[in-house]
């Protein structure tokens, strides 16, 4: 994925951690795009330009674990950080057995969630904005 730009998406159906995530992101230099459902983030066209995604466990309507097999049974291969206030292990067995990059417990610290991504962008040959904490 070198050469092109690198962009972040963000599913989640609280504003306000979207907006955060989102700030911390933009903070490191990283493009990033919002959704307030996995409905909004299939209706739209950006699934072929995301490098990685963020994405909630329970949402309204589709959660974050329909999505990621929709997505895995449509043969894609984008990266998922998971985010969840509820620390179920069955949905973390599920979602790192269904191929998931990583996990995180609500709330997570800044460091922890920046450390993911550039984990997993790296991983994924993906461009790591300069500014972003390696």
């Amino acid at each position: 994925m070198t050469g092109n730009q690198t962009i972040v998406m963000i599913v989640d159906d609280d504003d306000s951690i979207r907006k955060a995530v989102r700030r911390l992101m933009k903070s490191y230099g990283f493009a990033v795009e919002t959704f307030a459902s996995a409905e909004e983030f299939l209706g739209s066209d950006r699934l072929a330009k995301t490098s990685c995604l963020i994405l909630d466990i329970h949402m309204p309507g589709m959660n974050g674990l329909e999505l990621q097999k929709r997505l895995v049974a449509s043969g894609s291969v984008v990266p998922i950080i998971f985010i969840t206030a509820f620390t179920d292990d069955r949905a973390r067995a599920q979602a790192m057995n269904a191929g998931a990059a990583g996990y995180l417990a609500k709330p997570f610290s800044d460091d922890e969630l920046l450390s993911c991504i550039h984990s997993v962008l790296e991983n994924a040959g993906a461009d790591v904005p300069q500014s972003a904490p390696r």
